[in-house]
């Protein structure tokens, strides 16, 4: 699965937030996954089993375990009116925590940071394998923990994510689930 543009809105407007996903599916697995930043030079990947790596060193998720300490990014999707997952309010109910959140606008490199531990928590609804796949696979390799928003298992062809350190994830399933 290939984005060849993963941030293509950021890329249209010349905000140098964007990158080339890669990620390699067999028997329903994801078994390899490339994420590359051509604007700042950094290249994230991971084979299933070997862990993850950013520019040649390997990489581990954050340790932070509270949630209030904790700096999370989303994303929105294009279409939100009437969207079963309540984007604004769970993006409000963050907020109302006073949990600092960005929205970088490519979901490839929103899980790559939280990988490489410059985020501690991702969630967004919407995405499409090819945005998800590789970035899974590095998130998973670091350590981190990703599943739907109710826990179960994640599959990149679901419509939700919530990618985490492992340490915050109950804590941010509670808030979405509270929805």
């Amino acid at each position: 699965m290939i984005d060849p543009i993963d941030g293509t809105i950021n890329y249209a407007h010349k905000i140098p937030i964007c990158c080339v996903s890669i990620g390699i599916e067999k028997a329903g697995e994801i078994i390899y996954g490339l994420v590359y930043n051509p604007i700042d030079g950094e290249m994230f990947y991971a084979e299933k089993g070997n862990g993850a790596f950013y520019n040649n060193e390997k990489i581990t998720v954050s340790k932070e375990n509270s949630l209030k300490k904790s700096l999370l990014v989303t994303g929105f999707p294009y279409v939100s009116k009437n969207c079963p997952y309540k984007p604004v309010e769970s993006f409000s109910r963050f907020l109302n925590m006073d949990i600092p959140i960005r929205r970088l606008g490519s979901a490839a490199l929103d899980l790559c940071w939280t990988a490489l531990g410059r985020f501690d928590g991702f969630w967004e609804y919407n995405l499409n394998p090819w945005d998800v796949a590789a970035g899974y696979l590095i998130m998973t390799e670091a350590g981190g923990k990703v599943t739907d928003f109710k826990g179960e298992k994640f599959s990149i062809y679901g419509k939700e994510i919530l990618a985490t350190n492992g340490l915050i994830h109950d804590q941010m399933r509670e808030v979405l689930r509270s929805l």
